[in-house]
């Protein structure tokens, strides 16, 4: 977590509020976002569902990800009075329209990712 004061923080809001693209890639940026956002595209899923469709994610990370997904509209978090508690977790309309662009990303990593060689 950076200040809100730092330079660092100060010049990716100010290129954030002047750049589409930057914007998007600031609230979708990361090594996990993508992948939890992927993840749900095909429905709700429970928190330790998510976790194991993530099996390299810490707990920790995964959980502050889904938080800034969350605060930035992308996700919803749905907790029920249950016991045990049962949380779920799914795309809300702003994070499912991610899907093509999604999509074409993956599709693009695919085709140029660097190829194995065997050895």
């Amino acid at each position: 977590m950076r200040k809100e004061s730092s330079a660092n923080t100060l010049n990716r809001n100010k290129i954030s509020n002047n750049c589409g693209m930057a914007y998007t890639l600031d609230v979708i940026g990361g090594r996990w976002k993508p992948t939890i956002l992927w993840s749900l595209l095909n429905g709700k899923l429970r928190y330790s569902e998510l976790k194991k469709s993530i099996p390299d994610v810490s707990e920790r990370i995964l959980v502050l990800q889904l938080r800034e997904l969350e605060k930035d509209g992308l996700i919803n978090r749905l907790v029920y009075a249950e016991v045990p508690p049962r949380v779920e977790y799914e795309l809300t309309k702003d994070g499912a329209s991610l899907q093509p662009m999604l999509q074409i990303i993956s599709e693009w990593g695919d085709i140029h990712r660097p190829k194995k060689t065997k050895d």
